[in-house]
């Protein structure tokens, strides 16, 4: 059986430890190219997002109007 946060102590971090230890093991999945895996219906909507960029390049927003949306929603 797979550990838990419990079985960890991870529940007893602080939110800010618990992101910090997110982020840790999240860039050790990363530096492990191959070691994971796409599911069909995972590569089959990557490959659709990719179609459709590819046949509509410049229907996009860029990341700061996306940013600025974004932040907007959480200073209310």
């Amino acid at each position: 059986m797979a550990a838990t946060m419990k079985d960890l102590g991870i529940d007893r971090l602080g939110v800010q430890e618990r992101l910090t230890l997110m982020h840790e093991i999240w860039d050790s999945i990363a530096a492990e190219p191959g070691r994971t895996h796409l599911t069909d219906a995972q590569r089959r909507e990557l490959e659709r997002r990719l179609a459709d960029h590819q046949a509509n390049p410049g229907d996009v927003v860029a990341w700061e109007q996306v940013k600025a949306e974004a932040l907007a929603r959480f200073q209310k």
